[in-house]
């Protein structure tokens, strides 16, 4: 292509195109010189006279960095910008050096680079940039503490990654840092944060290295959550902390800085703020270009989003958990299936809006447990396929110990079919799957979960034989069991008499005692038999509770169901944890039976399990709430 040919599509002068590819445009109009340098970029235009002379615009951008390791996701941002607007790169690596760092400005000047991206090895070479200047080569300086470079704000990084810790509630929080200005200026975010919050700052808080000191502090509750600058020293400390029985976050909370290229499915799932590393390139680069197309200074501060990856190690500190509850039984993935014809028996109906979900009653009250504040710890089996995923996602969801869950291996995880009716009303088929091989031995295999444990739930969707192992551990270790029967005909004397709290509805209650018509001659034979207390849960009519000292019907509010399926799950789970927060046996009662209605408003199980402000707030609208 000629100049005059490149003037005609520009429709400017010859002179004009000249000026330009010459570096001689002061006095042209920044519109017509980006309109004239894109067909240049475009075209690859250099006339043969520029070339000798040596003024034409080369079209090369100039890389200086001061080591390739950590740069690698930046360079790729800048590559890609400078692609995309017509550059290529000269990339120089100074290795740290300052000696070298000069001997690259020589070379980038000699190969008349158009502007330089400059990430400075010393403050001293800045006097050689003077090369740049009368060579009128625009340069920008990043990553570097000179009062002028373009930088990421690590600071706002440390700060953030602090303040998630103090939210969750957190002060004592250690730093976690390698050498280097990055972690420095992640330091003094952390710092930052901390003074802000009013939270003291302690030099002996800080750690270098996976010390001994450090592991010390965790394990005497003396540090209950640290920030990392480095993602690799974060998966160390992780692996330490697991290997010595510590779970994430019920024991220690962690959040790191990470860069971009462990990507987001880095195992295990670590809580952390990717550092900006790409869009970074992109920005510098795309500054740099405009200074030297437009030859102004593009104002843009480098803003991006700061997020955090997941919550997988970030939750409350250990002091403040809620009291451990052990739920023992069914883990499964629950299909719901729904019509518009009310369910009844015989005829043919038709069902549409497949949805699933994870579920089975063990899992179930497990979450239940977790949304009212305590700490919930789950034992079952399920199998190794796909949805056993699923299920760990809603235990790391909602920071349920996930130590007793284990996956069979050649084995199918538990399925439910729930055929629900627009009037809320359900009906389930079960495929057992897996959940047999939650045998007494497993249990036994897995006992020290109970250690520690306020409360036992178990569900009779295990084996009863598993259910009457279940409650004799508890027994001997002094935990209250809880026990929700469902489709298992009669329980044996041997478990009655372990059963602390027992809560059927009035069709299980049937199935349980068939040799009595009148469900309260049922009841007083199960509480002959030993059990402690009986509460039978009856939908819409609230529920009824007998024991030595009580016999009571406790009414609730009527409200629209969209779906019956979690209520009995709800009502243990919320009965339980007003226990546990040191409420009469009555109150509780009442607190559970206003939880199980409001769960009926809701679609699904997992989802509909209430949550323990916003169960508060509706019974103080309802003047239920606080309960003397």
């Amino acid at each position: 292509m000629t100049i005059k040919e490149l003037a005609e599509m520009a429709n400017v002068s010859v002179s004009t195109v000249s000026k330009i590819v010459n570096g001689k445009d002061d006095s042209i109009s920044e519109e017509t010189r980006i309109k004239v340098l894109r067909l240049v970029k475009e075209y690859h235009y250099t006339p043969y006279a520029s070339v000798l002379s040596g003024n034409s615009k080369s079209l090369v951008i100039g890389v200086m960095l001061r080591e390739l390791q950590n740069i690698d996701r930046t360079l790729q941002g800048i590559i890609y910008m400078a692609q995309q607007s017509g550059y290529t790169l000269m990339l120089c690596v100074s290795h740290n050096d300052a000696a070298l760092e000069y001997k690259h400005i020589s070379s980038l000047l000699k190969n008349r680079v158009d502007g330089v991206l400059w990430e400075l090895v010393s403050d001293e070479n800045l006097k050689h940039a003077k090369g740049f200047d009368d060579a009128k080569v625009p340069y920008l300086l990043f990553d570097s503490h000179h009062p002028d470079a373009v930088n990421i704000d690590y600071q706002a990084l440390g700060y953030q990654a602090t303040k998630l810790l103090i939210e969750n509630g957190h002060k004592e929080i250690g730093c976690l840092l390698t050498e280097g200005h990055v972690p420095k200026e992640v330091l003094q975010g952390y710092r930052r944060c901390l003074f802000d919050h009013g939270i003291p700052y302690h030099d002996n808080n800080i750690y270098y290295d996976i010390s001994q000191s450090l592991l010390s502090k965790i394990s005497s509750r003396l540090m209950s959550a640290v920030v990392s600058s480095d993602y690799i020293m974060s998966l160390q400390l992780y692996k330490v902390l697991t290997a010595l029985h510590y779970a994430f976050p019920y024991d220690f909370s962690m959040v790191s800085l990470q860069d971009e290229s462990h990507g987001p499915s880095t195992y295990p799932d670590i809580s952390a703020y990717e550092i900006p590393l790409y869009s970074f390139g992109k920005h510098i680069c795309t500054k740099l270009i405009s200074k030297m197309e437009t030859k102004a200074d593009m104002q843009d501060i480098f803003q991006p989003q700061i997020r955090v990856s997941s919550m997988a190690t970030v939750g409350i500190p250990y002091k403040t958990l809620g009291k451990k509850v052990l739920v023992v039984g069914s883990i499964g993935i629950d299909n719901y299936l729904l019509t518009d014809s009310p369910i009844e028996k015989g005829g043919v109906v038709t069902y549409s809006m497949l949805h699933q979900h994870p579920g089975g009653k063990g899992l179930n009250q497990a979450v239940g447990i977790a949304k009212m504040g305590h700490k919930a710890v789950l034992i079952g089996n399920m199998g190794n396929d796909a949805d056993s995923d699923m299920i760990f996602n809603v235990l790391n969801q909602y920071n349920i110990d996930p130590k007793g869950v284990v996956r069979q291996l050649g084995s199918k995880t538990g399925k439910a079919y729930i055929f629900l009716d627009k009037s809320g009303s359900s009906k389930i088929v079960r495929i057992s799957g897996n959940v047999g091989t939650l045998t007494p031995k497993a249990l036994t295999d897995r006992q020290e979960l109970f250690e520690h444990a306020e409360f036992c739930l178990v569900q009779t969707e295990i084996s009863l034989e598993t259910v009457e192992a279940t409650c004799k551990i508890a027994k001997k270790l002094h935990i209250p069991t809880i026990v929700k029967p469902c489709a298992c005909g009669p329980l044996s004397p041997s478990l009655l008499k372990l059963i602390d709290y027992l809560v059927p509805n009035k069709d299980e209650l049937r199935d349980i005692c068939p040799q009595f018509e009148k469900w309260t001659e049922q009841i007083d034979y199960l509480l002959d038999a030993g059990v402690g207390t009986v509460i039978v849960t009856q939908g819409a009519e609230g529920c009824y509770v007998k024991n030595r000292d009580i016999e009571k019907a406790f009414p609730v509010e009527r409200m629209e169901s969209v779906d019956t399926t979690g209520a009995g799950d709800a009502f243990i789970s919320v009965f339980v944890s007003y226990l546990l927060y040191g409420y009469e046996l009555e109150n509780a009662i009442r607190i559970a039976a206003s939880a199980a209605g409001l769960c009926t408003t809701r679609e699904g199980v997992i989802s509909a399990m209430v949550e323990k402000d916003s169960l508060e707030f509706y019974l103080r609208q309802k003047g239920i709430f606080p309960i003397s």
